[in-house]
């Protein structure tokens, strides 16, 4: 699977992952997903932020690409673009030249981690298209339930089968909690008992976690078990995660929940979003809202200097991300002189999240370029933030 291979043909549309140009599946599926949610169970918070058809739109825009990339019921094209030859370029996407080699999964070089998520990822997508537009909603379920039957009898870790993806977006916790995730989507989306009935098996062996990430949704499966069983073990299991994350792990001085240097802002906005969701399901006895509502107050300038790490929000905001097309000036010429530059990105990249302090110490966030912990801006660190706002601005 070294080129683009021609029964295939292109693969149009998705999204790259980050500041550079490669279509890696799994984040893109799980940012989806994470999108999806808010839109699922807070679609009133977009319509009274007038966003509901944009939204939609973004949606579409992912789901459409999976829809494509899922050439045989027991085949997905993965990932297109090569990591590393990728990220030897810095520049605008329109000049690129390099070789953009295409990545698959199937019964013999399985992936249950994207297959599922992917099939979570759809299947959130038929709920929300559901009354607008029955039809697209009927095709993203049918393809789900078809990439989650495949995860599910082919199993195998989806990093092993496309190596490239293992040096970027490694599965590290295995594949279960994306079994028991795509099955609850698809319980979600179908109420059909069997899909639930294995979410719930499932759950039983994913363990204490303390992150819900692009790698990791075990969190999200108790919560949603939760949500729809109403079952006190999931109940106890939502609130020992959401009382764990937020009176227990590190905080900044100015009350950032500090999980990971990578993306910290991703991982608080992430159970933010979970834990507030967690709430409004009655699942919670200690209540951490305030606390979960602090991270994303947090993000949009209520810290100590007064700066919002949401590009184009208010006064004061990263002005040089770690992302190749918005440090390109309009014309002329672009390449690592750009990227090595001290002065901020030609274009406001408006809207996008960057990455954060790199430890529970809010001086640790750089405005650098050249900072890809701190200041790269991602598909999957806006897909938890934006659903959280959804809640705040429909609970208002």
């Amino acid at each position: 699977s070294s080129g683009i291979n021609a029964e295939y043909g292109e693969i149009p549309g998705g999204y790259y992952d980050a500041g550079d140009y490669v279509k890696f599946g799994f984040p893109m599926a799980a940012a989806t997903t994470m999108a999806g949610w808010g839109g699922v169970d807070y679609e009133s918070g977009f319509k009274k932020a007038c966003e509901w058809d944009n939204f939609k739109s973004m949606i579409k825009w992912a789901t459409d690409y999976f829809i494509a990339a899922h050439v045989a019921p027991n085949e997905f094209v993965g990932q297109i673009g090569n990591g590393d030859i990728d990220h030897s370029f810095w520049g605008r996407p329109e000049d690129m030249t390099m070789e953009r080699p295409s990545y698959r999964i199937n019964a013999q070089k399985p992936g249950s981690e994207l297959a599922a998520e992917t099939a979570a990822a759809l299947a959130a997508a038929s709920i929300i298209f559901k009354e607008d537009d029955p039809t697209y909603s009927a095709l993203c379920l049918r393809h789900a339930k078809e990439l989650y039957n495949f995860a599910d009898q082919y199993r195998g870790v989806y990093s092993q089968s496309i190596p490239d993806a293992a040096k970027f977006y490694n599965s590290w916790s295995g594949y279960n909690d994306e079994l028991a995730w795509g099955a609850i989507w698809l319980y979600r989306a179908t109420g059909e008992g069997v899909y639930l009935n294995k979410a719930e098996q499932i759950s039983n062996s994913l363990g204490n976690v303390e992150e819900l990430s692009w790698d990791n949704k075990a969190a999200g499966v108790q919560i949603l078990l939760g949500a729809v069983t109403e079952k006190q073990v999931y109940k106890d299991r939502a609130n020992q995660f959401c009382t764990t994350i937020f009176n227990q792990k590190p905080k900044t001085q100015d009350g950032l929940v500090f999980i990971q240097q990578w993306g910290s802002l991703r991982h608080a906005s992430n159970v933010a979003f979970a834990c507030l969701y967690a709430k409004d399901k009655g699942l919670l006895t200690n209540d951490v809202a305030s606390q979960a509502k602090r991270q994303i107050n947090y993000i949009l300038g209520d810290n100590s200097r007064n700066f919002s790490y949401l590009i184009g929000f208010g006064d004061n905001y990263p002005l040089r991300p770690h992302h190749g097309s918005s440090s390109c000036p309009s014309t002329g010429p672009c390449g690592w002189n750009e990227f090595n530059s001290a002065a901020a990105n030609p274009h406001i990249l408006k809207g996008a999240l960057v990455g954060g302090p790199k430890s529970a110490d809010d001086s640790s966030y750089v405005d650098s370029r050249q900072d890809y912990i701190t200041n790269e801006v991602t598909t999957d660190y806006n897909a938890g933030f934006q659903s959280a706002l959804a809640y705040l601005i429909a609970d208002e």
